[in-house]
């Protein structure tokens, strides 16, 4: 694991976000909590997830080994979440692979960075009505997450994990979590490792 955050640097990134249009991108149920504006993905609506399909439909994109970058900022009580290793689903919270939160203020205690139900961090990386950079990067079974360049942790899936939540190959997805919340996301990328 170590020297695994090292390896990543800028050249290679592909943007997922057009910064103009949902193009590449594919909402369930809720699909008005979902708008862009000032070149920003803004969710701000009932439950809702925007998965990323990439240029063509029919052949979702699949992501295995990579790097993700993206700005973020949150509202004040606001939570989302950023999926990965995901499938589109119609209806409800994805089912398959894992959430990385979003959240630095919100009555729910855990916060941005953390693994959602498997690693928790209860302090704020950052700040509220304030940009971030929030990163992923995944490699076999090891993962990192950084937030404004500093990393959080790095955790390594154990041998043996059963079910849907766990690391393998799929898409991403934003997550609108509730009427009370407002994020914004810009600047969405990713690199293929």
């Amino acid at each position: 694991m170590a020297g695994l955050v090292a390896r990543a640097d800028e050249p290679g990134f592909e943007p997922l976000f057009d910064g103009k249009s949902l193009a590449g991108w594919k909402a369930n149920e809720n699909a008005d909590s979902w708008k862009v504006a000032d070149g920003q993905i803004v969710c701000h609506g009932p439950r809702s997830h925007l998965f990323y399909v990439g240029p063509d439909a029919e052949h979702p994109a699949e992501f295995a080994n990579f790097h993700f970058k993206a700005e973020v900022m949150t509202k004040p009580g606001s939570n989302s979440g950023i999926f990965f290793h995901t499938k589109f689903q119609e209806t409800g919270w994805p089912t398959v692979g894992y959430e990385m939160q979003v959240n630095n203020s919100q009555k729910d205690p855990v916060r941005t960075g953390s693994i959602y139900n498997v690693v928790k961090n209860f302090v704020p990386p950052a700040n509220d009505d304030t940009w971030f950079t929030q990163e992923l990067i995944v490699k076999g079974k090891a993962m990192a997450v950084i937030v404004d360049g500093r990393v959080l942790f790095e955790f390594v899936e154990p041998e043996g994990v059963a079910g849907t939540r766990k690391l393998s190959t799929g898409t991403f997805a934003l997550q609108a979590h509730d009427p009370g919340s407002e994020v914004h996301y810009k600047n969405l990328r990713v690199k293929r490792l």
